[in-house]
């Protein structure tokens, strides 16, 4: 696991000893340049002259292989994108992805050309010694990273506070209930924190999600999400009220109950027409498109929020076909709308803010902890958190919102009977299922999505339906590998009006 996160601890010791991990302008190392052309990228990593490249950031050379029956065939040569550990001075092959990729890093002048590899070939383990050191050299940096950060926390600890997580100037809606009206009948689903029950209350079926005292702080986060100031959507699950059980210290959470369950669990069950899929993507797009947006009424200021855990198993289905957001436990509140008239210096010492509270945060807990919490969450991680590139503005959740959602749409419309007209409607896999397996790694999902920039297959016959490429630039859109290229969600919303008001042929 720790290799996964080497690049994270170099960035830091660069921040900190910019001098002595850059390599000067007269040591510059020279690799081998060879790449396919979704690997343009690796060109801003230095200059290249025929197929020689000189690194600017780096002291590493990096090659990458595909194995086609039995051969390599190069995917990428080229200088490192950022810096990283190289202790080899030749390329020594690692075999990845079940032997499918071949990849090594080295540090002397063109050593990613001389490659040495058979099938027979295993990833070199890594000495006891140096692990021993590389643990014990991250924790003392960890720690002092977190007292410098500490130190920078404490002094600008309302500014940051008002940026990230503000409470608005509003009182939230948090209504307490007696749970002693609340009857818990049958689970009808069980998460990482929570288990959710179908239940009674007031006489009403209701969904009661049933928190354990040990997970208070998910159930508060949770709660403060759904008591934000006008937090009434159709696309978001309506918040019935909290209350805690005195026999088991529980903390309970009433919502409103979607009579199909879960997404994911609907599409394992269910096809679907073109127009109910279109009902199920419009109504999604249009809960997450309220979600991030900021609102003002006389109620008080809805601020922007991240999902940051959108999957098929946090949608909800309704009995009339529309879907709905749930599961807020990852959530993050955004700048409020007031913070909109901040300019100038206010602004740059904002951001000031942001980084540190988002140093600390993302070297010693990796900054993926929301996207890990259960495994199911894992093929929506977005690429640049894979690639553990973290954009410190705050619109780079909403970012990576878009990006699941176009996963999530994708997933409905491989249900969509009438996109498959002739022939037999794939079985419901999530994200990469295909190609990756069921058991996919996080390793694994980080070569596919970020080095090999693979995406979900799209049938090639969509291309001859009307919708078809309508469908297919709405798609690739919203799952581009640059944050900044992917569509917004009000922008989703209005694609998909425009895919309803057309027939699919």
């Amino acid at each position: 696991m720790f290799l996964h996160r080497w690049p994270l601890f170099m960035l830091a010791l660069e921040c900190i000893f910019p001098c002595a991990l850059s390599p000067s302008p007269d040591e510059r190392r020279q690799c081998a340049f060879q790449v396919k052309e979704q690997n343009k990228k690796y060109l801003a990593a230095g200059n290249v002259s025929d197929s020689i490249q000189v690194c600017e950031h780096t002291h590493c050379c990096v090659g990458c292989f595909i194995v086609l029956a039995g051969q390599l065939e190069v995917d990428t040569l080229a200088c490192h994108m950022a810096e990283e550990s190289c202790p080899e001075a030749t390329c020594k092959m690692q075999t990845l992805l079940n032997k499918q990729i071949v990849t090594c890093v080295c540090n002397t002048d063109l050593c990613n050309r001389n490659v040495t590899w058979s099938e027979d070939s295993e990833a070199p383990e890594l000495d006891g010694t140096w692990l021993v050191i590389i643990v014990a050299t991250v924790l003392i940096l960890c720690l002092a990273i977190v007292a410098v950060q500490w130190r920078c926390l404490s002094r600008h600890k309302k500014l940051a506070h008002d940026a990230v997580h503000t409470t608005p100037a509003s009182p939230c809606q948090t209504p307490q209930i007696d749970v002693t009206n609340v009857e818990l009948q049958q689970i009808v689903g069980r998460g990482h924190f929570a288990t959710v029950w179908r239940g009674t209350y007031q006489g009403s079926v209701v969904a009661v999600k049933v928190f354990p005292a040990a997970a208070q702080h998910v159930f508060t986060s949770e709660k403060e999400i759904y008591g934000l100031p006008l937090m009434r959507h159709a696309g978001i699950i309506r918040f019935l009220g909290s209350g805690r059980r005195s026999e088991d210290d529980s903390w309970l959470l009433v919502l409103q109950f979607a009579e199909y369950g879960s997404l994911h669990s609907f599409l394992d069950l269910n096809t679907s027409s073109w127009p109910l899929s279109l009902k199920m993507c419009l109504s999604l797009s249009q809960g997450l498109a309220y979600l991030h947006s900021c609102e003002h009424t006389q109620e008080g200021d809805k601020p922007p929020v991240a999902h940051r855990d959108l999957s098929s198993f946090n949608v909800l289905v309704r009995a009339d076909g529309t879907c709905t957001l749930c599961d807020f436990g990852s959530s993050i509140i955004l700048r409020s709308c007031s913070d909109r008239r901040q300019t100038g210096n206010a602004m740059v010492t904002t951001s000031i803010n942001l980084l540190c509270w988002d140093v600390t945060r993302s070297l010693c807990h990796f900054h993926l902890q929301s996207y890990s919490q259960a495994a199911c969450t894992l093929p929506y991680i977005p690429p640049e958190i894979l690639e553990a590139y973290v954009d410190l503005t705050g619109s780079w959740f909403l970012h990576g919102d878009i990006y699941a959602l176009s996963l999530v749409l994708w997933e409905i419309y491989m249900r969509c009977s009438d996109l498959f007209e002739g022939g037999a409607v794939p079985q419901h896999l999530l994200p990469y299922e295909r190609e990756l397996g069921g058991s996919m790694t996080r390793e694994s999902l980080t070569i596919h999505v970020t080095l090999m920039e693979k995406r979900p297959s799209i049938p090639e016959h969509w291309q001859q339906l009307r919708q078809g490429p309508a469908l297919r630039d709405l798609l690739t859109e919203c799952w581009d590998v640059d944050p900044d290229a992917r569509l917004s969600a009000p922008c989703v919303v209005n694609r998909l009006i425009s895919l309803q008001s057309h027939s699919l042929v």
